[in-house]
């Protein structure tokens, strides 16, 4: 049986805002309001959590000098991972054109590092369910953003003073978009959807 053919997701505010939210990697150095950010949280800790433990934390980077010193520790372990990379991966990194230079985490006016805290369970699902409802959002505000993973997130998390008990998940760098940009072509609901068990 295939599922049966949905209308256009632009036809709901949910899904306008999912089509055309993309990532970003090029940001204007202008600020705003920080109560948007705020507003955006507050949003986030909506999610669905693992027993409702909530095991999320957020740490909103605004100093100059903290995201530099984010940068050259993300781009130091970023040069080891490009120097090991192979195959498929280092061919498609470098048709986008990346490379272990991370200028975006210097150039944004603000970076919100999210952290789950270990002995929650299902702590990983958790918190990325809840950086979903964050990206949508941001990017209802007209807030673009990026979800960039450190290859040596403890290094990060230990300049960001991260308890023990809480690890690092993910950097999002959010601002206003200084790139025009084309969203990456999605896979068709046919080819991501069966009915009872794959291929049904």
């Amino acid at each position: 049986m295939t599922p049966a053919t949905p209308s256009s997701p632009a036809n709901s505010v949910i899904g306008e805002i999912a089509k055309r939210r993309k990532s970003i990697r090029m940001f204007k150095p202008e600020k705003f309001d920080l109560s948007i950010i705020f507003e955006c949280i507050d949003i986030a800790k909506e999610a669905p959590s693992g027993s409702n433990a909530q095991p999320w934390h957020f740490v909103v980077v605004e100093d100059s000098s903290l995201k530099e010193e984010l940068r050259n520790v993300c781009e130091s372990g970023e040069k080891k991972f490009y120097s090991h990379v192979r195959g498929e991966l280092a061919e498609w990194l470098k048709s986008k054109g990346l490379s272990w230079k991370k200028q975006f985490l210097s150039d944004v006016p603000y970076i919100i590092a999210v952290f789950a805290y270990k002995k929650a369970p299902y702590s990983r699902e958790s918190v990325w369910i809840a950086v979903g409802y964050l990206l949508l959002a941001l990017e209802e505000r007209g807030i673009a953003s990026l979800t960039y993973t450190p290859p040596n997130r403890d290094e990060v998390a230990h300049l960001l003073k991260c308890p023990k008990d809480y690890r690092l998940k993910v950097l999002i760098p959010v601002g206003y978009a200084d790139e025009e940009k084309t969203k990456e072509v999605r896979k068709g609901l046919e080819e991501i959807t069966s009915m009872n068990r794959f291929g049904g």
